[in-house]
Order: C-alpha cells, then sequence, then structure tokens
C-alpha cells in the first residue's frame, strides 16, 4: 500500500541511513543521517539530513519531513524539491536537539517550513 508520498516499499532504516539527498538537477545536498520515529502514531516523524560541514565538523542537521524525500533509483538517492539556499534557511540544530522534548518542537517547525501536510492532524480526522 502507498504511503502519502508515493513510498510503495518497506525499507530498513539501515539502508535509509547514508542515502544521498539531491535536488531534482542531481547537485547533491547532503545525506541521511538518521530517521527520527513517532511511536505514538507509528509514523516517521522525520529524516535527519546533514548538510555542509567535513567529517561531522560543522555539519548542520536538518529535520525534513519523510513526505518530502522521494527516492529516485536511478540517481540512488533520495530527491527534495528544494534550493540549497532553501535548506539553509530551514530549521538545524544537533541530533540531540532536534529529538529533545519527544521531536515536537522540531515537528512543528519543520512541517511548518516545508508546509508538507501534518500526519498526525490527517490521523486524527
Amino acid at each position: 500500500m502507498p504511503t502519502p508520498s508515493g513510498h510503495t516499499k518497506a525499507i530498513r532504516a539501515k539502508k535509509v541511513i547514508g542515502t544521498n539527498v539531491k535536488d531534482p538537477a542531481g547537485k547533491k545536498l547532503g545525506e541521511v543521517e538518521d530517521v527520527v520515529l513517532d511511536k505514538e502514531s507509528n509514523n516517521i516523524l522525520f529524516a535527519v539530513v546533514g548538510f555542509g560541514g567535513f567529517l561531522g565538523v560543522a555539519e548542520k542537521y536538518h529535520p525534513i519531513p519523510w513526505s518530502a524525500l522521494e527516492y529516485d533509483e536511478d540517481a540512488d538517492a533520495y530527491i527534495v524539491n528544494y534550493t540549497r539556499e532553501q535548506l539553509a534557511g530551514a530549521p538545524a540544530a544537533s541530533i540531540d536537539e532536534l529529538t529533545r522534548d519527544d521531536g515536537q518542537l522540531f515537528r512543528e517547525r519543520t512541517y511548518s517550513y516545508y508546509k508538507e501536510p501534518r500526519y498526525w492532524e490527517s490521523a486524527s480526522s
């Protein structure tokens, strides 16, 4: 059964982690560092994507709604319809900060910034 973002296959988190994230032109923007799960709703809260830095130094971690990532088999990467500039202005923090308070603060900020549908609202309808 397809998810709202069109994903149709189950995938293990360890296969997602380390996958490149690219813009629609194919330029690498970063890579998936982690996946944060919402244990209450059984949804993916967001993917944590690392941008910038070198070998983890000065790297910024951006929570991106799972629905905003589209896997492209040919590119072996997730494609996002955002520019580097849009991502630079997006919510970002350390991975520990992203998951503080069960990730709720960054969940709200992230879904608002990217204007993605809030899975937790549609589930209660």
